[in-house]
């Protein structure tokens, strides 16, 4: 039996930020247009929360039945080490995709049913990474999921939640913070570039390479903040998210030195850091603006 301790570093609480950010940008931009709503905003946020813990379970299980976390250099997974059983770790799974689809029957009630069908959409979407007879996380396809669940959905879905419209404003937050949701994964995905290819999971960084995943990591974090800047030249508060900057420093040094293995958990950690403060100041400049 696993011990929460253990439960709790299967839900790989450093990639969380990636569902708070977006959440946190999206009730920014709904702010910056009079349409902030607590109730909506705090249901978004559990919605997200609830599906990147569940996401995290489920490619536990997937990839813990595959046999693909049999040689991993980042955190304990539940099945490949053998704490947790396959069917306790896709209870696990279930029981969060259960909360998240709660709080977002709630949210639809809220402001719109379509967001039923976004909902169901990004479950779905939540399951296939690596679950399912064809897992696009085996097909170099998770970088660009990333970005559209975890930049523009989850914004513009925030906004939309609050604002009941599609609002531009949203979709230009959107970008910079999928962005770095992406570089998130990316160097998760070089820390494990090495046993991927070893048990056939086609992950971008390793049709990329190692060098080449390293120059696309540093461009993310770049192109993203050259964004926060564009945005900042037309709602000034927003040039707050740049303070965030230094933050990048630490985990772009260590993935442009070749570090490997270990060593990039710290840089993963980084970069979520980064992503997270990067959403309350971009935020809270969008609310201001």
């Amino acid at each position: 039996m696993a011990t929460p301790a253990q439960w709790l570093e299967g839900a790989r609480p450093r990639t969380l930020p990636a569902a708070l950010a977006p959440v946190f940008v999206g009730t920014g931009a709904a702010a910056a247009l009079d349409g902030f709503r607590l109730v909506p905003a705090v249901l978004a946020l559990l919605v997200a929360l609830a599906l990147q813990v569940a996401v995290n379970y489920a490619n536990d299980y997937s990839d813990g039945r595959r046999g693909t976390d049999a040689d991993r250099v980042g955190p304990m997974r539940l099945v490949g080490s053998g704490a947790a059983s396959p069917h306790q770790v896709l209870v696990a799974a279930g029981v969060a995709f259960a909360v998240a689809a709660a709080a977002g029957l709630g949210l639809a009630a809220l402001s719109s049913w379509w967001l039923v069908a976004v909902g169901a959409v990004s479950i779905l979407a939540a399951w296939t990474y690596t679950g399912g007879p064809i897992p696009y996380g085996y097909r170099a396809l998770g970088e660009v999921f990333v970005f559209v669940f975890f930049g523009l959905v989850a914004v513009v879905g925030t906004t939309f939640a609050q604002t009941r419209h599609v609002e531009s404003l949203a979709v230009a937050a959107a970008v910079p913070i999928g962005l770095l949701s992406v570089a998130l994964l990316v160097v998760n995905n070089l820390r494990d570039v090495h046993g991927d290819a070893a048990v056939g999971k086609r992950t971008l960084a390793v049709l990329l390479g190692e060098a080449r995943t390293r120059v696309a990591y540093t461009g993310l974090v770049a192109i993203a903040f050259v964004l926060v800047a564009a945005i900042g030249s037309a709602r000034h508060w927003a040039l707050l998210g740049l303070l965030a900057l230094p933050l990048a420093v630490p985990p772009v040094r260590t993935v442009l030195r070749g570090g490997r293995g270990p060593v990039l958990i710290g840089a993963l950690k980084g970069t979520g850091q980064l992503t997270l403060v990067t959403g309350v100041l971009l935020a809270v400049g969008l609310a201001l603006s």
